[in-house]
């Protein structure tokens, strides 16, 4: 039976969020034809996200119902309002049901949250929200993809390539993997290297981010009351 990877597509969305792992899990149904990927939303209509490209689903909800895997993208104050897309949570919390893997990638991890799917679990997301899945009932960790169990998180944006690459590792054996990420070419050399972690200082985002919560949600003070207090 072919195994589907779902993505969820949802209105703006960052793109790379979807379209890197997205790459990396199409790249292993080429080699493997037991897996397909799908992105699903709620319609096929074209969906903007937070750039000037806008994306389409291939799939609508009703027509995937038992993904092998669903993984659900972040973004910014759009994956904010969709805490409190119930459509939205509800399609999650049913297809989470049977699904083998559940992810998501920076702050699709907050919409996991709000589905339920993150209680008692380890999980990361964007470091500037990381502090709300707490409010979920996750342990927030600092790392740059998380498994616990079923859950794979992954941090901000470019995470979502790395966590791909370690579930086709865990689909399909470390061989394939390595194969997959030579024919993306996934070699990352930041002209500047790395994030210096110590020389950030993350508390002066912090009323960036609070603005946006209270912006998107000013219409679920119930929502807005668990994630700000």
């Amino acid at each position: 039976m072919t195994k589907t990877l779902a993505f969820v597509l949802y209105p703006g969305i960052t793109p790379l969020d979807l379209v890197g792992p997205l790459q990396v899990l199409s790249a292993l149904a080429q080699i493997d034809p037991s897996f397909e990927v799908a992105v699903v939303g709620q319609d096929l209509a074209p969906l903007n996200t937070d750039t000037p490209l806008k994306l389409t689903p291939s799939h609508t909800f009703d027509q995937v119902t038992e993904p092998f895997a669903l993984i659900v993208p972040g973004g910014t104050e759009p994956t904010l309002a969709a805490l409190a897309n119930e459509p939205l949570l509800d399609w999650i919390r049913r297809a989470a049901r049977t699904a083998e893997v559940v992810g998501s990638v920076c702050t699709g991890s907050l919409i996991l949250g709000a589905a339920g799917l993150l209680d008692g679990r380890q999980a990361t997301t964007h470091w500037g929200v990381r502090d709300l899945l707490a409010k979920f009932g996750a342990t927030p960790v600092a790392e740059r993809w998380v498994e616990a169990g079923p859950v794979l998180t992954a941090a901000g944006v470019s995470a979502g390539i790395d966590m791909a690459l370690h579930l086709v590792e865990r689909l399909a054996g470390e061989q394939t993997a390595r194969t997959v990420q030579l024919l993306i070419e996934y070699d990352p050399q930041p002209p500047l290297g790395g994030i210096d972690w110590r020389s950030v200082d993350l508390d002066f985002f912090t009323p960036r981010f609070q603005a946006m919560l209270e912006s998107v949600l000013a219409d679920h003070p119930a929502l807005l009351a668990r994630l700000t207090t």
